[in-house]
């Protein structure tokens, strides 16, 4: 009995939180079509997220790139197949680990971030401050930063996968001494548009997800310094869960909409 109470309790806190967020989302909708545009912090949050971001996220698309392409090379020299870890890597980075890898170094580094200043503000009462002003905290907290990540998330996304890709083809060719021109061949015969289309789609869902989460957990701190630090571990931690879990559910609904590209007959 005591574990269908526990249950049933977490349940009700999950679908609460799931309100929650949905509420939050219906704010955003609505300064998004009716609210003021801060045009000041919508680029300030451009440097945050996307400029100051680069530096991660080219340092873990490259070395993805390059395991990945470790990996594939041992495994296809068993089978004679070596020219073909460039498509492995190109394939992979753009419908998988690209999008993936790029979303959960944001949800560490933006998220937490955001999640930690909205928090603070929010304890030490300045967004209360901002409503006695008249500034609705969701047009000057929220919605630039989402403008800010849809931006920002496709660029950095671009620039992890076409490291991740050169990575690759530096191991390939110069590590695996394997033919230049056999492996730019095969890259660009099995990689098209419908990959870019995933990758980019698979981006702006996880960098929705990253400020919608971060910017709920920053805007529901309470208790001061312990609540600003649990709601920053908390918007990292469901931002990344929220991030490996909705890529599956992507990945299914792709599969549906590019069932030949995806190799489905």
């Amino acid at each position: 009995m005591v574990y269908f109470r526990l249950l049933g309790r977490l349940a009700l806190r999950f679908f609460l939180y799931l309100g929650e967020l949905a509420g939050l989302i219906g704010q955003i909708s609505e300064s998004l079509l009716r609210g003021k545009k801060r045009w000041r912090q919508f680029f300030e949050q451009i440097v945050e997220i996307g400029y100051r971001s680069q530096i991660v996220v080219i340092i873990t698309g490259a070395f993805t790139g390059a395991v990945l392409a470790t990996q594939a090379l041992y495994q296809f020299s068993m089978v004679d197949m070596e020219t073909m870890g460039g498509v492995i890597v190109s394939v992979g980075m753009m419908r998988e680990l690209g999008p993936t890898i790029t979303g959960l170094m944001l949800a560490g580094r933006v998220g937490s971030s955001m999640a930690a200043e909205i928090g603070t503000m929010k304890v030490t009462e300045q967004v209360d401050a901002l409503r006695s002003m008249a500034v609705h905290p969701i047009d000057y907290l929220v919605t630039p930063r989402l403008l800010a990540m849809c931006v920002s998330i496709p660029l950095l996304i671009a620039q992890s996968i076409a490291f991740g890709i050169i990575a690759s083809y530096a191991i390939g060719v110069h590590l695996f001494q394997q033919p230049g021109a056999y492996w730019n061949f095969n890259v660009e015969r099995f990689t098209d548009g419908t990959d870019i289309a995933i990758a980019m789609t698979k981006g702006f869902v996880f960098g929705l997800l990253i400020v919608v989460i971060s910017c709920h957990q920053g805007l529901r701190a309470r208790n001061g310094a312990v609540g600003v630090g649990r709601g920053t571990t908390d918007a990292m931690v469901f931002s990344s869960l929220a991030i490996l879990i909705s890529n599956l559910f992507i990945t299914l609904l792709m599969q549906l909409i590019f069932p030949t590209a995806l190799g489905m007959s």
